[in-house]
């Protein structure tokens, strides 16, 4: 879509005090000097008009971008793409000079076209509408504009395109999860809430994905893979979430890029680079953290710095004064543009969490966790949309169990990523991932090395180096001005322990537009991983492959409806089929009585099944009036021994309802209620698998509670802000049971303040 427009330059500076017939100094306003990316916001929804106030050096970089005008998240998804825009600088008499730009950015949702440009859910034309220019760097802010200079007024037409997500993704943005109750303003802590996701307890940061155990669910932000999402304690997640621009969910069915997990993959997405000084920071109950990032030398770079504290251990300290916990993490950011085509990128970030006891005036560990990533990144641009992504990442993780086994892993990871353009209608997509581990374990001094349970813990877990080697490929074809497939294939072989084995994961999605607001979506894949443990813990991984990789074949089909008001609805039929499952928990083992005990659990494998339907009814939660529902109604089955029995874990049922509501001067309330069926009572004889389980439907009480949040805010000026947040997960202190055991009330109150600009 193309929108003409026209722009007026203006001088603004005072006129010199020369004769009526001095010639005017010809002044010419910028101009794009490329084609500007603005992604249409993926939780964006309708048509929307943005104004941006662009401030542009010398050289043609924009130095400030501020929205004028507009609603989020397209105000946000346009200030980020305009700080990498670059220019044709204003001249003034032929000199270049820094100007201020009024600028228009209107996102449009099209009707269908017969030859849509691969990947795009949206249109956004961008016109430039004014300009004010002066002869000096500028600090944001217009000079009193007293003489208007004559300049040829000239038509721009510029055409950009909006990236859409994957089928069958779920997505919340980090401005929509900060309304959320119960997830104190933290995006991963959205995954419970969407739609596939059981959890195992209330609070607790570990999930079954469509039937797919917390150890075989992948995490990564960025595109790089990190061990687990939060702190101990039911603390916050360990990326500060003002780096996150939002959180996708595949529970299957995933692109090809994503690989090397037999379950579900939640994926963090990182804020843009900006060059304008902003930030963020907040002070809780129970910890303090901050944001901030700015641009350097002219704005060809950039630098984030952020992290988070938790002084937990002085409040518990209060409660429990035998009970030590802490947490603490850290980011930082440093992007440069080398050549106009070229950006070097250093990401780091690590996290660190400690839970210990005081017996007798000695301190001990009982569980202790760190892990931290340095990300090394070259970008490309070749022109014409092919691009090309190298990374390197350097990676240590290290756990402490009941200090009796210090496990660390050591991992280098190079990955390539190819996108190009083939023609208009398809988009091929490639990379290369080649990774390698190498685990150590220090153990106790005091521990017997002949103690059968030492043993055994030592042959789960030895010292060893694994290496993947993958590559992959997929490409985005629109089949027509109605139909868009997504066909893939990865390959990859795992080495560990001397073996070797190979494995190939073909993909494919479907997205078929019957009307402009009614689509059917299909996905299949096969996905295979190596053995994994109970939950994603930095350093502890089996390393048994003469078993074989657990594989999964995942499909999925739903229909997807454009409702009045912004809101959008999602059905989705699933089943997931699993092979050589490494499953402690859902397999129902008897870790206390049966032989081998817990060490011969977690290496015995099981078939399964995974079979539901899913529903989500999401209106953006930071709209005057927002909420979303998700209903998952599912059953999941292993196969053990001949036997069939129902997951340890599998609930019938799981709703979650949100509201948030602006009421007013500044005043914003919401409210959660999260409802859940009890798991299957678990009935052992002799410590072996109940002999007929399928006659015993016994499962323990359901579960329900009740989150509510409030924030009053106070807008300082047009980017400063303050708030105050009262929030409660669980302040119905609800108890849950599992296995006639009550667990709880699991019940975390929050009041802080928040500030921003």
């Amino acid at each position: 879509m193309f929108i003409p427009g026209r722009a007026l330059a203006q001088s603004s500076e005072p006129a010199a005090a020369t004769p009526a017939a001095a010639p005017t100094p010809a002044i010419v306003a910028p101009r794009l000097a490329i084609q500007p990316d603005v992604p249409y916001p993926p939780n964006g929804k309708g048509d929307a008009s943005i104004i941006l106030r662009l401030t542009i050096n010398a050289d043609g970089l924009v130095r400030d971008a501020l929205a004028a005008e507009g609603d989020e998240p397209f105000a946000s998804a346009a200030v980020q793409a305009a700080l990498t825009w670059r220019f044709e600088p204003a001249t003034r008499d032929g000199l270049p000079v820094s100007s201020i730009v009024r600028f228009a950015v209107s996102f449009v949702e099209p009707p269908p076209v017969e030859t849509p440009t691969p990947e795009t859910a949206a249109g956004a034309s961008s016109v430039a509408s004014g300009t004010e220019s002066s002869s000096a760097p500028t600090s944001g802010k217009p000079k009193p504009k007293t003489t208007n200079a004559a300049a040829a007024p000239e038509d721009l037409e510029i055409t950009v395109t909006g990236e859409r997500l994957a089928p069958a993704v779920s997505s919340f943005s980090r401005a929509e999860v900060r309304q959320l109750p119960g997830a104190f303003g933290d995006p991963f802590r959205a995954i419970e809430a969407m739609p596939g996701v059981t959890p195992i307890i209330s609070g607790l940061p570990f999930f079954y994905v469509r039937g797919a155990p917390p150890g075989n669910v992948g995490y990564f932000l960025d595109g790089i893979r990190v061990p687990y999402l939060y702190h101990v304690g039911l603390g916050p997640s360990v990326i500060h979430p003002g780096m996150v621009d939002r959180v996708d969910l595949y529970p299957g069915g995933y692109p090809a890029s994503l690989g090397r997990y037999a379950g579900g993959i939640v994926s963090g997405e990182v804020t843009a680079p900006r060059t304008d000084l902003h930030g963020e920071g907040n002070l809780r109950l129970f910890d303090v953290g901050a944001l901030a990032e700015t641009g350097f030398d002219n704005n060809r770079g950039s630098i984030l710095l952020g992290g988070r504290y938790s002084y937990t251990a002085t409040l518990l300290s209060l409660i429990a004064p035998n009970t030590n916990l802490a947490y603490r993490d850290y980011q930082a950011r440093v992007t440069y543009d080398v050549t106009p085509h070229d950006r070097i990128t250093a990401l780091s970030f690590g996290s660190y969490d400690l839970l210990g006891q005081t017996t007798n005036g000695i301190n001990t560990t009982v569980f202790g966790s760190e892990f931290y990533r340095l990300d090394l990144r070259l970008d490309h641009d070749f022109g014409h949309s092919t691009t090309l992504r190298t990374d390197v990442t350097l990676g240590y993780d290290q756990t402490v169990v009941g200090e009796r086994r210090n496990a660390k892993d050591r991992m280098i990871s190079v990955r390539t990523t190819l996108h190009h353009p083939l023609s208009h209608a398809i988009v091929l997509r490639a990379g290369t991932d080649v990774t390698v581990d190498g685990f150590t374990a220090d153990q106790a001094k005091w521990a017997d090395p002949t103690d059968p349970s030492t043993v055994q813990f030592n042959n789960l877990f030895p010292p060893r180096t694994d290496v993947a080697v993958g590559a992959w490929t997929d490409m985005v074809i629109e089949a027509g001005p109605r139909l868009e497939l997504t066909p893939g294939v990865r390959a990859d072989v795992y080495t560990s322990g001397g073996a070797s084995v190979p494995a190939v994961d073909p993909r494919i999605a479907a997205k078929f537009k019957v009307t402009n607001h009614f689509r059917i979506i299909h996905a299949y894949g096969l996905a295979h991983q190596p053995p994994s443990f109970v939950v994603p813990i930095p350093g502890l991984t089996p390393g048994e492959l003469k078993g074989g990789l657990q594989s999964t074949f995942q499909t999925s089909a739903g229909v997807e409806v454009d409702l009045p008001e912004a809101t959008t609805a999602t059905a989705t039929l699933f089943h997931n089929a699993f092979y050589h499952m490494t499953d402690a928990l859902g397999d129902r083992s008897n870790t206390t009585t049966s032989t081998g005990g817990f060490s011969n659990a977690l290496s015995q494998r099981a078939n399964g099944d995974a079979y539901g339907f899913e529903f989500f009814l999401h209106r953006r939660l930071n709209k005057r009036l927002g909420g979303f529902l998700t209903y998952t109604l599912s059953r999941s089955t292993r196969t053990l021994d001949n036997s069939v029995f129902p997951s340890a874990f599998d609930r019938t049922h799981v709703f979650n309802v949100a509201l948030a509501y602006d009421l007013g001067r500044n005043w914003r309330a919401g409210t959660r209620v999260v409802f859940y069926t009890g798991t299957p009572i678990i009935n052992q004889t002799r410590g072996a698998i109940v002999s007929n389980p399928t006659l015993s439907n016994t499962r323990n009480p359901a579960f329900h509670r009740v989150d509510v949040r409030l924030e009053k805010r106070w807008q300082l000026s047009l980017r400063a802000w303050i708030s105050f947040v009262a929030e409660v997960m669980n302040v119905t202190l609800s108890k849950e049971t599992y296995n006639s055991t009550v667990v709880g009330p699991i019940t975390i109150p929050s009041i802080g303040m928040e500030v921003g600009f």
